[in-house]
């Protein structure tokens, strides 16, 4: 029996390795599909990340280890392309010698009108792959229509024109009313509970709210990635640490490709960033952290399975004994797909 309609997962999501030359039009080919949205980290060196999508251009970068503005330079991202992408001289993405990791989603191109929200967006969406990238001008509380056709299992929100955090709703959150909910992308806070942080509106299969804050800053321009859970290729949720070797075991549904876990109970912990790439066997100890421009750590060992990941180390970032995380998956492999052939552990 079918365990999901997607057999392979890497035509909407894939991890891409690559050196740099540190030139202008530096083709970056093997993703597998012309990605809507790529995240670019440096292996090697201390660089920000860097984020495109193809809503706002190739022009225009978007940093998730600060809360800086969206910044605009022709050296940035050069195209996105049917095989991939292509990157100029900006160094941070295409640093001489230097290797680079790009995180690729696959949305709907450049994006269409969506009225359902009392804010006019501008969405790209793949409904297939529950992923969409939503573009607004903030006024006051409001309502934002999504296009996923479900409700979303998490939203990252920036300000694009404004020094303000990323702003994370994930369903593995607890505590208050949903809309009270929120944790930040670019620092090691804990979650946080306020009334109304994501406005009156709730998160249903058409919107989710929005408030005037940082998450609706004052007729800024605003971006939102919007991703909804599917079988078989993706999961979000939350688990407890066992503070063992033999660490907790996460079940997904699949072999996952990509893995974002924090632990959200305390403070002074970053955002850990895994996938099957860094390096290709058991255990994928190599981790970059979403909220930190460092460069590649060893000694986070995680186990990605034929139907989830396991944690190897006892860290306080990763395993703590009764430690809480929330996590974000994407599928390599489906655990069985329509070709009725399961997947295999690495």
């Amino acid at each position: 029996m079918a365990y999901t309609t997607i057999n392979k997962p890497s035509e909407y999501f894939n991890t891409k390795l690559y050196t740099g030359n540190g030139s202008y039009g530096h083709s970056i080919t093997g993703v597998g599909f012309q990605p809507d949205l790529v995240w670019i980290k440096s292996r090697s060196n201390a660089d920000n990340h860097n984020v495109f999508d193809v809503v706002r251009g190739t022009d225009k970068g978007l940093r998730t280890n600060t809360e800086d503005a969206e910044f605009t330079s022709v050296n940035l991202l050069h195209s996105f392309d049917s095989d991939g992408f292509t990157v100029d001289d900006h160094t941070p993405i295409n640093r001489n010698g230097g290797t680079h990791v790009a995180w690729n989603w696959k949305a709907n191109g450049s994006g269409v009108s969506n009225t359902d929200g009392s804010i006019t967006s501008t969405v790209s969406v793949n409904t297939t792959a529950g992923f969409s990238i939503v573009n607004w001008t903030g006024t006051t509380n409001a309502t934002i229509g999504h296009g996923l056709g479900q409700k979303p299992s998490m939203v990252i929100t920036k300000t694009k024109n404004n020094i303000a955090p990323w702003l994370v709703w994930h369903k593995g959150l607890t505590g208050g009313n949903e809309q009270d909910r929120y944790i930040i992308l670019n620092t090691t806070d804990g979650q946080n509970t306020y009334s109304g942080y994501w406005g009156t509106g709730v998160f249903t299969s058409t919107v989710f709210g929005v408030s005037l804050n940082s998450l609706n800053n004052n007729l800024g321009d605003m971006i939102a990635y919007c991703f909804a859970e599917k079988k078989g290729f993706s999961k979000f949720g939350s688990y407890t640490g066992n503070g063992n070797a033999d660490g907790t075991f996460v079940y997904t549904g699949f072999k996952p490709a990509f893995v974002i876990h924090k632990r959200t109970d305390t403070t002074a912990y970053s955002w850990l960033m895994h996938d099957n790439k860094r390096p290709d066997y058991n255990s994928t100890d190599l981790i970059l952290h979403a909220n930190l421009s460092d460069a590649e750590q060893g000694g986070y060992g995680m186990d990605l399975l034929s139907n989830g990941f396991k944690h190897r180390v006892t860290a306080g970032s990763t395993n703590a004994s009764g430690g809480t995380y929330i996590y974000m998956a994407f599928a390599e492999q489906p655990l069985v797909g329509t070709n009725n052939i399961p997947a295999t552990a690495r």
